[in-house]
C-alpha cells in the first residue's frame, strides 16, 4: 500500500539493517548510497542495543591486528621469578603438628525424657598432651657455616675473593663468572629440621646436606627437592642441617668447609640450636656428640671432600651419599673409604659423572675393597655402592629421582632397618684403620 510505512524490528538492530524510509521521504541515490556505506557503529547506536559475542570477538581480532590496545596488550601474562629472601624479608617456619590418635569417644548420653535446665559449668581448658609437639623447618644463622669466608682457595692458595671493583668485592669462578660477595657469598643461614617423631633419649643421626650449584635453602632444599619430607619419612632417629652454600650459583665452593676442622666447628655450633629448637637445652650434649650421614648432591662433592679429608670429626661421619657428585676429589674419597671400614658409602650416578665413579671403583678395588653396583641388598658397616641409574633421569631432579623414588629417604630406611647401623649409630666411633 503506498504510503505504508514498513514493517521494523529489533532483529534488524543485530542484523546492522536500517530499515528504508517511506516512498514518499526517497532520497537521491548518491545519498542512499553513502548511508548504506555508513559505519556497523551508527545503527548499533540508533538501535540502543548492546552487539553480541561475535561482533566483540571480531572486533578483538581487527584491533590486535592492526597493533592497537588488545587482550594481551591490556593484560599480559605475569612474569614469575624465583629468588631467595633477602635480608629484610623474614623465612616463615614451616611446621606440621602431630597427628595424634584421638581419644576414645564418650558413650553418647541417653536422651532425657523431659527438658532438664543444668547449672553452668566453667569451661575445661584443652591442653596439648605431653607427647604432642610440632615438626620445625626453619633458618638459623650460624657463623660456622659456609659463608662469608674471607680466607684462601686451597687449592691455589689465593685469596678466594679474587676480584675487586671499587669497596666491592668478588669471585671469579672457573668458568670465568664473576660472582660479588654480598650478593652469593654472604648467606650464613642453615636450613634445619627437627621431625615431630624425633626423640633426642634415642640413638639418633644428624644429616648434613650440601646442595649442588644453582641452589636455595627454601625453594629447592625444602621445597622442591624435599630433603627435610625424606628425612621424616624414612623413619630414622635424624634431624637435619643443610648449609646454604654459594645462592643460587653455578659456583661449588666449600667457603669455610674447606678449612681445617670445618666441619667439626659446625657440628659443635649445631648442638646448642638443634637443643633450642627441640625444646630441652639438656640435649646439647646429645646432639655434640651424634653419628653423621653426609649427603653432597651434584656440585656439592667439594664440601662433602673437605670435610672428610679435613674437617676434624672423621670419628663422628659414619655414612657419605654422594647423588650424581662425583666431579673430582677422588683421592679423598678413597682415602676415607679406606680408613673407615665401618661406615658405609654409596654413589649412584648418571652418564655424567660415570667415568669417574668408574674411576673411583677401580681405586677402591685395587685397595682390596670389595664394591657392590646394586642398592637391593640391605645396608651394612663398611657397604660400598655404586648404582648407575636408567637414562631418562635427569640431573636436575636427582635428589628426588635417582635408582628410586626419594632416594635420600630410601638410604635412611635402610639405615633404620639394619640392627647393626642403629647400634653403630649410638656407639662411639670404632678406630680407624
Amino acid at each position: 500500500m503506498v504510503g505504508a510505512q514498513p514493517k521494523f524490528d529489533g532483529d534488524d538492530c543485530a542484523r546492522g539493517v536500517i530499515a528504508p524510509s517511506a516512498p514518499r521521504f526517497a532520497r537521491s541515490r548518491r545519498i542512499l548510497a553513502a548511508a548504506i556505506l555508513l559505519p556497523l557503529a551508527l545503527p548499533l547506536a540508533h538501535c540502543g542495543k548492546a552487539p553480541n559475542a561475535e561482533m566483540v570477538a571480531a572486533n578483538s581480532q581487527v584491533t590486535g591486528a592492526t597493533g592497537g590496545d588488545s587482550f594481551e596488550d591490556r593484560f599480559p601474562a605475569p612474569q614469575f621469578s624465583d629468588r631467595f629472601p633477602t635480608e629484610k624479608e623474614s623465612f616463615a617456619p614451616y611446621q606440621r603438628t602431630v597427628a595424634l590418635a584421638p581419644a576414645p569417644a564418650a558413650p553418647a548420653p541417653k536422651a532425657a525424657a523431659s527438658p532438664v535446665r543444668l547449672a553452668s559449668i566453667s569451661p575445661t581448658l584443652t591442653l596439648p598432651r605431653a607427647t604432642e609437639r610440632d615438626e620445625l623447618t626453619t633458618l638459623v644463622s650460624m657463623k660456622s657455616s659456609a659463608f662469608p669466608y674471607f680466607g684462601n682457595n686451597p687449592r691455589n692458595d689465593v685469596p678466594f675473593l679474587n676480584v675487586g671493583k671499587g669497596e666491592r668485592r668478588g669471585h671469579r669462578s672457573l668458568s670465568g663468572r664473576v660472582y660479588w660477595q654480598n650478593e652469593t657469598y654472604n648467606d650464613s643461614r642453615v636450613l634445619v629440621h627437627v621431625p615431630e617423631s624425633f626423640d633426642a633419649g634415642k640413638p639418633g643421626v644428624i644429616v648434613v646436606f650440601f646442595h649442588g650449584n644453582g641452589a636455595t635453602l627454601e625453594r629447592d632444599v625444602r621445597d622442591r627437592q624435599l630433603v627435610p619430607q625424606q628425612i621424616t619419612e624414612s623413619g630414622l632417629n635424624a634431624v637435619l642441617l643443610a648449609p646454604q652454600m654459594a645462592v643460587d650459583a653455578a659456583d661449588s665452593s666449600a667457603g669455610k668447609f674447606w678449612q681445617a676442622g670445618g666441619l667439626k666447628r659446625f657440628l659443635d655450633e649445631s648442638a646448642t640450636h638443634l637443643a633450642r629448637l627441640y625444646g630441652d637445652p639438656k640435649s646439647a650434649q646429645t646432639f655434640s656428640n651424634m653419628p653423621v650421614v653426609i649427603v653432597g648432591y651434584s656440585g656439592g662433592f667439594l664440601p662433602t671432600a673437605w670435610s672428610l679429608a679435613v674437617g676434624g670429626a672423621t670419628d663422628r661421619v659414619r655414612g657419605v651419599v654422594l647423588l650424581d657428585a662425583v666431579y673430582g676429589e677422588l683421592d679423598k674419597f678413597a682415602s676415607w673409604i679406606e680408613k673407615n671400614r665401618t661406615g658405609f658409602f654409596i654413589s649412584s650416578y648418571t652418564r655424567y659423572t660415570r667415568q669417574r665413579d668408574r674411576e673411583l671403583m677401580s681405586m677402591l678395588r685395587d685397595k682390596g675393597i670389595t664394591v657392590s653396583e646394586s642398592m637391593q641388598g640391605p645396608l651394612h658397616p663398611g657397604s660400598v655402592v655404586f648404582v648407575q641409574t636408567r637414562d631418562g633421569i635427569t640431573h636436575r631432579s636427582y635428589v628426588t629421582q635417582a635408582w628410586t623414588e626419594l632416594p635420600i629417604k630410601e638410604v635412611l630406611t635402610k639405615m633404620a632397618a639394619t640392627p647393626a647401623l642403629t647400634r653403630l649409630a649410638s656407639a662411639p666411633a670404632a678406630a680407624s684403620r
